[in-house]
């Protein structure tokens, strides 16, 4: 029987682009283009992007990122996603996880998102990490048009999912 490989998560590099780029497309209807994400790669005050790897530490196999800023007390999830095959395997919860962790670390004791009001599965993952939905933004999303649900984690949640045991 094979080793079961290891899951890491780290900070994005550049490198680690193309493969992020080919999770986002197959993600998305509007993906992030390269230069949005090198765009917060170099904007290293407010944004963090991090990475899950999976196998020999070596070879980078990225299979999912989290992108988010940190402003003030407040965490803002910009994006987030899991590669295909790696899906329902946690790689997204760990990566909130260690997102929420890192914000933490900088300050931040409250956190938001949007998400698209049609996408069940990632509502459930943030309502399953105690985000609660605050409102809906009409017509936040294009192509196609939807409206978009905020989610926020109230102080209290934050502490206590950071302060969690894996």
């Amino acid at each position: 029987m094979g080793k079961k490989s290891e899951v890491a998560v780290d900070f994005m590099k550049k490198e680690d682009l193309d493969r992020v780029l080919a999770i986002e497309q197959a993600s998305f209807s509007m993906p992030w283009s390269r230069n949005l994400f090198l765009a917060e790669l170099r904007n290293r005050a407010v944004s963090t992007s991090l990475v899950s790897l999976a196998g020999d530490p070596a070879e980078r196999v990225v299979t999912g990122y989290i992108v988010f800023w940190t402003v003030e007390d407040e965490m803002h999830i910009l994006n987030l996603a899991t590669a295909p095959a790696f899906r329902r395997q946690a790689v997204a919860k760990g990566l909130v996880h260690a997102g929420l962790r890192h914000a933490y670390g900088r300050g931040a004791r409250r956190a938001f998102l949007e998400v698209r009001a049609s996408n069940a599965e990632a509502q459930k993952l943030y309502l399953d990490l105690g985000f609660t939905g605050s409102f809906v933004r009409r017509g936040y999303y294009d192509e196609p048009a939807e409206d978009a649900v905020v989610m926020a984690l109230a102080p209290g949640a934050y502490k206590a999912l950071v302060e969690q045991k894996d």
